[in-house]
């Protein structure tokens, strides 16, 4: 445990800090999750309604520094490579 006061008040900010990039985090994963669900199920209009808030929520974890650029976009290109697999 920290003894100096400016030490505690940098564990408690990371506490802050990891809760709120966790959530970001669980919000795009299962944005994801319910996408990859409508894709094996063939509803391919909800899938698309879908595929659009998946990217949105990458985008905001983007954003926010939770993910990487790279990142994010490699998974919104799986994302739309799923969705036309689909289509055609």
């Amino acid at each position: 445990m920290p003894n100096i006061k400016s030490a505690k008040k940098r564990v408690e900010v990371i506490k802050k800090k990891t809760l709120q990039n966790s959530m970001i985090k669980t919000g795009y994963k299962s944005a994801v999750k319910k996408f990859e669900e409508a894709i094996s199920a063939g509803k391919l209009e909800e899938a698309k309604v879908l595929f659009s808030e998946a990217t949105k929520k990458i985008d905001q974890a983007c954003s926010k520094g939770v993910i990487v650029k790279n990142t994010a976009a490699r998974k919104k290109s799986s994302l739309s490579k799923k969705l036309n697999a689909v289509k055609a």
